[in-house]
C-alpha cells in the first residue's frame, strides 16, 4: 500500500504540474491573441485613418487641377472665339477684294475690246494713209523709209565726226599741256644730286716706304689681296697714293676700306690681310642692310623683307651707265609719286614700284634674265602686289603695263635716266663687259671666282685644286680664252690667268 502511495503520489504531482502548465500556457495564449487582436485592430483604425486622409487629398487634388483644367478651357476657349472673329473678318474683307476684283476685271474686258476694236479701225486707217501717200509719192513704204535711214545715218555720221575731231584735236591739247605742267612741276620740286661714279679708288699713304710693304716680300701681300677680293691694285710713281681697280663697286669699296685698316695697323702680311679683309666684308654687308633701311624710311614705305632691304642696298654700290642705283630709284620713287598725286593715281603704289624697278639689278644670282625678269621674280617671293610686279616687269616694256602706276613708273624712269649728267653710255658698256668676262669664268665647272681686273684686260680665275688638276688647268684657260674671243667684242688683248692653290691648315694647342 505504501508502495503505491509512493507510486501515485508523484504521479498526481507530475499531473498537477502538468495541468498547471496547461493552464498557464492556456492563459498565455488568450492574453496573446487578445494583445494581437488589439494590435490588429489599432491597425486597422490607423489605416482607415490614413486611408480617409488620402481620400481627402486626392478630392483636393482633382478639384484643384479640375479648377485649373476649367480656368485653361475657359482661357483656350476665349482665343478661339478671337481666331474665329478674326477669321471672320478676314473672310469678309477677302469676299469684299474678290468682287472687287471681279469689278475690276469686267472694267479691263470691256476695256480691252474698246481698245482692240479702235486698233483695228486705226490700222484701217494706216493703210489707207500708206497707200495715199504711196500713191502722192510714187515710192513704195520700204524705199521711203531705206532714203530716209539712209538720210538721217549718213547725217549722224557726219555731225559725229566733226564732235570727234573737236573732241580730239581739244584732248590732244589738254593732255600735251597737262602732261608738260606735271612734269615741269616735279623736275621742279625735286632735288637730288648729281653723282657719277667711277671703276677706281685711290688709297692716300703716310709715305712711299708703306709701297713696298703693301707688296710684300716677292709681291705676296698685294697678291694676296688681289686674290682675296678680285681687284687690281696700281701702285705707280704717283707719291704717296695707290690706286684701286675694279669694275665691282662693292669688291673696290672692300679693298679700299681693307688697306687702309692695313696702313692704320701697320702689320701688312697674309694672315693679317685675309682677317681685315673678312672684317670688312661683314661691315660692308651691315652697310648694304643699313643703306636699304634708310631709302625706306626716307620714303615711307615699309613691310620689305630682309632679303629686299639687303637687295635694295646692293643697289648703294651699283651704278647703271655712271649713275648710282640706289639714288636712281630713290629719284624715280619721289616722281612717281609727285606724278601719281597731279593726277589722280595712288602715289603709295605708284612709289614703291618705283623704287623697287631696278631691284633685279641688286640680286646676287646667275640667272640669264634681264634684270626686270629677276626683279619680277624677286617681288613675286617677298610676295608684292600684282601691280607692283607688273611695273616692275614693263618699266622697260619686257610686259605689257596694266596699269597706270605702271606707266608712271616708266616715265618717272626716263626723266630720271634722261636728266642731264645723269649717265654716261660708255662707262655702263665697259662695266657690262667685265661682267660678261666673269660670267663666261664662271661658267666653266670647277671654278671658284672670276674677277676681271688691269680695267678688263686680264681674266684671274681661282679654281678649286680638288675638281681641277694642273693639266686640266690648262686645258681650262684655253677654253676660256676660247669662248672669250668667240663671244665678246673687246679692244686689244685679254690675259687669261688660272690660279690653283693648295692650302693646308693645323693648329698647334
Amino acid at each position: 500500500m505504501e508502495i503505491l502511495l509512493y507510486i501515485i503520489l508523484p504521479l498526481t504531482g507530475i499531473i498537477l504540474g502538468w495541468l498547471i502548465r496547461w493552464l498557464y500556457a492556456k492563459v498565455q495564449l488568450s492574453s496573446t491573441e487578445q494583445r494581437a487582436q488589439r494590435i490588429i485592430q489599432d491597425a486597422l483604425k490607423e489605416s482607415e485613418a490614413k486611408k480617409r486622409e488620402l481620400l481627402l487629398e486626392a478630392k483636393d487634388q482633382v478639384i484643384r487641377e479640375r479648377s485649373q483644367l476649367e480656368r485653361e478651357t475657359r482661357e483656350t476657349r476665349g482665343e478661339l472665339q478671337k481666331y474665329e472673329r478674326r477669321l471672320l473678318q478676314k473672310e469678309e474683307n477677302l469676299e469684299k477684294r474678290v468682287n472687287s476684283l471681279e469689278n475690276t476685271e469686267r472694267t479691263l474686258q470691256d476695256r480691252e475690246r474698246l481698245c482692240i476694236e479702235r486698233e483695228e479701225k486705226l490700222k484701217l486707217e494706216q493703210e489707207k494713209c500708206k497707200h495715199e501717200l504711196e500713191r502722192l509719192s510714187g515710192l513704195s513704204a520700204a524705199e521711203a523709209k531705206k532714203l530716209l535711214i539712209q538720210s538721217l545715218e549718213n547725217e549722224a555720221r557726219h555731225d559725229a565726226q566733226i564732235s570727234i575731231n573737236r573732241i580730239e584735236q581739244e584732248a590732244q591739247l589738254t593732255a600735251d599741256k597737262k602732261a608738260r605742267d606735271i612734269i615741269i612741276t616735279t623736275i621742279q620740286r625735286l632735288a637730288t644730286d648729281v653723282s657719277s661714279e667711277t671703276t677706281v679708288a685711290t688709297v692716300s699713304l703716310p709715305s712711299d716706304e708703306m709701297k713696298g710693304r703693301i707688296i710684300g716680300r716677292e709681291g705676296r701681300n698685294i697678291r694676296t689681296l688681289e686674290t682675296l677680293i678680285g681687284v687690281d691694285i696700281i701702285i705707280d710713281d704717283t707719291p704717296e697714293a695707290v690706286v684701286i681697280s675694279c669694275f665691282d663697286p662693292i669688291r673696290k669699296e672692300i679693298a679700299r676700306m681693307s688697306l687702309d685698316r692695313l696702313i692704320q695697323d701697320g702689320r701688312i702680311h697674309p694672315a693679317r690681310i685675309e682677317e681685315i679683309v673678312q672684317k670688312v666684308t661683314k661691315e660692308i654687308n651691315q652697310t648694304i642692310y643699313e643703306q636699304g633701311e634708310k631709302v625706306l624710311f626716307d620714303l615711307g614705305i615699309h613691310n620689305l623683307s630682309p632679303e629686299a632691304v639687303r637687295s635694295l642696298g646692293r643697289l648703294h654700290f651699283r651704278t647703271s651707265y655712271g649713275q648710282n642705283v640706289l639714288n636712281h630709284s630713290k629719284e624715280v620713287a619721289l616722281i612717281a609719286g609727285m606724278i601719281a598725286s597731279e593726277i589722280g593715281a595712288d602715289p603709295e603704289l605708284a612709289k614703291r614700284a618705283a623704287l623697287l624697278h631696278d631691284i633685279g639689278k641688286g640680286v646676287e644670282s646667275n640667272s640669264e634674265g634681264n634684270h626686270a625678269e629677276i626683279g619680277m621674280e624677286l617681288a613675286k617671293k617677298m610676295g608684292e602686289d600684282a601691280m607692283v610686279i607688273n611695273a616692275i616687269g614693263s618699266h622697260h616694256n619686257d610686259v605689257e603695263p596694266e596699269s597706270l602706276e605702271a606707266l608712271i613708273v616708266q616715265i618717272a624712269d626716263a626723266i630720271s635716266a634722261s636728266r642731264p649728267g645723269a649717265r654716261k653710255e660708255t662707262l655702263e658698256n665697259y662695266i657690262k663687259r667685265l661682267e660678261s668676262l666673269e660670267k663666261i669664268a664662271e661658267s666653266f665647272d670647277g671654278v671658284d671666282k672670276a674677277f676681271a681686273i688691269q680695267a678688263g684686260r686680264e681674266l684671274r680665275i681661282i679654281v678649286n685644286n680638288e675638281k681641277v688638276t694642273d693639266e686640266e688647268a690648262k686645258i681650262m684657260a684655253k677654253d676660256i680664252a676660247k669662248k672669250v674671243e668667240n663671244e665678246l667684242r673687246y679692244p686689244g688683248r685679254i690675259k687669261v690667268t688660272i690660279i690653283r692653290e693648295t692650302r693646308i691648315v693645323e693648329y698647334a694647342r
